[in-house]
């Protein structure tokens, strides 16, 4: 179907095929809402300085469009859209079926500058371009404000009064002006709007089986026609790229011909419109390289590989307490003249405190082993909670305590020392709980067991879990973070 124009009319090279056309005017149909959502996403975050800008959305993009497409007709021939196809806009000859091929093959420059669009054929051109769009999305925007809800009522069977739109006694100009516009929508508008598309597709039909010139009725009430770019204009629309010559070396530049007049306004403003030649298919590829990217599984594959080297690698044990300091440690507990010499030892000399019940398990139902916060008024206040020493390699745990990243390394896989020691029975576990007194009711605290006894069936070991809440820790060492101090 493409090809059925140029097979029964061999000789006209220049005349595009409706499929041709079709796809320009999507494209140009696409960039109204694509701006639109652009500019919704923006107000979203900038609603100050865009809220007024998206209300009247309508507006601004027929004065912005009205810029830019009557730059592309004087330059081009033709609309941006139309332009990226390698289509233009040329005026209907008057001569007998308005075809002059033996011309165009022998002087291409003369006939396009007798095609031409004039300065009429231009606005011509740009009221059929965007003033009628533009027309066309107000009535529609009107039509579902006013007209369609009424005709859902009527349609499902509701009433078909409504009293509100009666003139109300002794009207103003605007509320006549209002009454007529609401009865032109409910009563002219759907006929009209079925004629506008009816009298589109008979014309897309005639120009199918090359019955006629003009692809759109609007098209043939103007007098203009659609024409591929020939020779001719790919050589003017180059020399206006290419700009004005330089000057040669020698000969002397005016004042502001330079860098200051490249940035001039009346230098910018071509340049910018311009590039919309290139930034249109800049875009499209750009869209489509996001949709491959979000659909296919090549992001969540390079994602996962760049986590994958991030992995932090297992820490090198050391400062651990051997068996003889720990030893030496526990015989200066038992001495109570002996005076603190660091703040373990001063920490085991503050008053008794009771002991806070451990949390239990919801699957074993056994008591989890946790270590308890420093006191807020002892020199250990800002320590690590496990090892009480000064934060080294700051870590923070999901349940927001942040520990030596040691530590907290060691103790989610259940391989820290004080783990170890307290399911074997050598300690109760946190160093400043060993000298703890008995509760407010007589009994010893609930962690407390003999010395040597193993722990092992009785409690949890807290592998995996928060130190100090004892909560589980999704995603084991992997769900650490750590902490810039």
């Amino acid at each position: 179907m493409e090809y059925l124009p140029s097979l029964q009319q061999e000789f006209d090279d220049f005349k595009p095929s409706l499929f041709e056309l079709l796809a320009e005017q999507q494209l140009s149909d696409l960039l109204p809402p694509s701006l639109r959502y652009i500019l919704a996403v923006a107000t979203h975050r900038h609603p100050r300085y865009l809220l007024r800008v998206l209300n009247s959305y309508d507006e601004v993009y027929a004065l912005l469009s009205l810029i830019v497409e009557r730059y592309y007709l004087r330059n081009f021939g033709g609309s941006f859209t139309e332009n990226f196809y390698s289509l233009k806009r040329e005026r209907v000859l008057l001569t007998k079926n308005g075809e002059i091929p033996r011309t165009q093959l022998g002087a291409p420059g003369p006939v396009r500058d007798s095609l031409k669009l004039r300065t009429t054929d231009v606005w011509k051109n740009l009221f059929v371009m965007v003033g009628i769009p533009y027309l066309k999305r107000k009535l529609d925007e009107g039509y579902d404000i006013h007209a369609a809800p009424q005709a859902s009522l009527i349609m499902s069977g509701g009433p078909r009064y409504n009293p509100s739109d009666d003139l109300p006694p002794n009207p103003t100009i605007r509320q006549r002006l209002m009454h007529a516009y609401k009865w032109f929508l409910r009563n002219v508008y759907p006929s009209a709007n079925a004629a506008y598309y009816f009298s589109i597709l008979t014309f897309n039909l005639a120009y199918l089986f090359d019955n006629t010139k003009y692809s759109s009725p609007f098209l043939w009430l103007i007098g203009t026609r659609i024409r591929r770019l020939s020779s001719a204009d790919h050589h003017a629309i180059a020399k206006i790229l290419e700009g004005s010559p330089q000057s040669p070396r020698g000969a002397r530049t005016r004042p502001g011909s330079g860098l200051l007049g490249a940035l001039s306004p009346q230098n910018i403003y071509p340049q910018l419109l311009s590039s919309l030649r290139y930034f249109l298919p800049a875009s499209i590829f750009a869209l489509k390289f996001l949709e491959w990217w979000h659909a296919s599984d090549f992001s969540r594959q390079l994602a996962r590989k760049a986590t994958d080297t991030l992995d932090i690698p297992a820490p090198i044990t050391k400062g651990m307490i051997p068996p003889s300091e720990r030893k030496q440690k526990s015989s200066e507990k038992q001495d109570p003249a002996a005076a603190p010499s660091s703040p373990r030892s001063a920490l085991k000399t503050a008053p008794s405190r009771k002991r806070i019940q451990p949390p239990i398990s919801a699957t074993s139902y056994l008591p989890i082993f946790t270590v308890s916060l420093p006191p807020a008024d002892s020199d250990v206040a800002s320590s690590c909670p496990v090892c009480l020493n000064q934060l080294a390699n700051p870590t923070a745990c999901q349940t927001g305590y942040v520990y030596c990243y040691v530590c907290i390394f060691h103790w989610l896989n259940g391989e820290h020392q004080r783990q170890i020691d307290f399911m074997n029975g050598d300690g109760a576990g946190a160093p400043w709980e060993d000298d703890l007194g008995e509760g407010e009711d007589g009994d010893r605290p609930e962690q407390t067991t003999h010395v040597g006894q193993s722990r092992e069936g009785k409690w949890e070991s807290g592998k995996g879990r928060c130190p100090v809440t004892g909560r589980r820790v999704l995603g084991g060492t992997e769900g650490l973070r750590r902490v810039l101090i």
